[in-house]
């Protein structure tokens, strides 16, 4: 069975959309059952990516609501983007066909915090670092509260990042067929904000 194709702002409305049930306490939990596991058997087709932190308490699947064969998840500590992650993201693009590419940061995020407080790191716990350093020096300059600064800082530059750095995906956002935005889920009342 074929799945259906979806559109970039169909996309972002399910995920708004099941965030809204999920953060209400009201999730319908879709697409979780052995009916589906059956019709995702021939293959995949995702309707969004979501390069998302690492820490346990973002689930994606969990906080969109969404089920089975729905989400092509990436998950790196402070959603760090090396080679790998953004091969696996313009495999999901070119080869699956997805349509939108969310940049999923959270509040009190361990990696932008200890990168912040300048705290001392070890092993290849540094090259996260390295890639959120810039945000930072950003937020430093920025009124407010350093850290929300500087966790939206470091979302809008992976955005950046993966505009400038990926032909496939520049490609695609510029006729259309792909829409690359940033998000950010607030640990304390469920809800994701849209950037």
């Amino acid at each position: 069975m074929e799945l259906p194709t979806c559109h970039t702002e169909e996309a972002l409305r399910a995920l708004r959309e099941g965030n809204r049930r999920f953060a209400a306490g009201r999730a319908v939990h879709p697409h979780q059952d052995a009916a589906r596991r059956e019709e995702i058997l021939p293959g995949q087709r995702p309707f969004a990516v979501i390069l998302a932190c690492s820490d346990s308490r973002v689930p994606p699947e969990i906080i969109f609501d969404q089920g089975l064969g729905d989400l092509f998840v990436v998950r790196t500590a402070g959603h760090v983007v090396d080679d790998v992650a953004l091969g696996s993201i313009e495999y999901a693009v070119e080869h699956l066909g997805v349509p939108l590419v969310v940049v999923l940061g959270h509040t009190r995020c361990g990696a932008v915090t200890a990168t912040l407080h300048g705290d001392e790191v070890s092993g290849h716990i540094a090259a996260i670092v390295q890639a959120i350093l810039p945000a930072v020096q950003e937020a430093r300059r920025l009124p407010g509260d350093p850290l929300s600064n500087a966790i939206d800082a470091h979302i809008r530059h992976v955005v950046a990042y993966l505009r400038a750095t990926s032909p496939i995906l520049a490609e695609r956002e510029h006729t259309g067929t792909l829409r690359i935005v940033g998000a950010r889920y607030n640990l304390e009342n469920g809800e994701v904000e849209w950037m």
